[in-house]
């Protein structure tokens, strides 16, 4: 079974392009929402990020983002601390889930940071989505409510684009001047050959 990855900045159309192979019978490891999952359902890694980050990381159970958010983001070797702990129990739930679909030609791995991370290295080929970056800040306000200034503060913090496409297999062009359908068909057709 190929193990194929989706990747690419805030705003690229991840989510749609995975919504297209979904509509083809491809099972999609959403990495981020299972990360998310894992962390208010798994109480080793509830204890490990308590541990790390203190009593305030976790409100009555839940989670807390703002607090672990303001540590984070403006210090880099928390946000890599944060990583480290997360990371491993998302490989492991990826590993369970690729064995769960065993009998399938390949599987998607979603994820926003995933040629940033030790992730890649469970992974066969990394499709980078590739959009225009005015086209990624109109996505991102219209979804997230949120400033053009904000929104190039988090585009800057993630690996550029032109690093991303040194590092991917296959590109898909978001860009409304290529077919989405049509790269997902030839990648389709070419992973289910492999």
């Amino acid at each position: 079974m190929l193990r194929v990855g989706i990747t690419g900045g805030i705003g690229s159309g991840k989510t749609t392009v995975c919504s297209i192979f979904e509509r083809l019978g491809v099972p999609v490891y959403y990495a981020d929402s299972r990360a998310k999952e894992l962390v208010n359902t798994n109480s080793e890694l509830q204890n490990k990020i308590t541990n790390a980050f203190g009593q305030n990381s976790f409100i009555e159970g839940a989670y807390n983002r703002a607090f672990i958010a303001s540590i984070v983001f403006s210090d880099k070797e928390k946000l890599e601390l944060l990583n480290s702990i997360i990371h491993p129990f998302v490989l492991n739930d990826w590993e369970v889930f690729c064995h769960e679909h065993a009998h399938c030609s390949y599987v998607i791995k979603e994820a926003a940071i995933m040629l940033e991370t030790d992730s890649k290295n469970s992974i066969d080929h990394i499709v980078l989505v590739h959009s225009p970056l005015e086209t990624r800040i109109q996505r991102i306000q219209k979804r997230d409510k949120v400033s053009e200034a904000e929104i190039k503060a988090r585009i800057e913090s993630q690996m550029s684009e032109d690093d991303k496409m040194k590092l991917a297999d296959s590109v898909i062009y978001n860009d409304q001047e290529h077919s989405l359908i049509e790269q997902v068909l030839a990648l389709h057709q070419k992973f289910n050959l492999l």
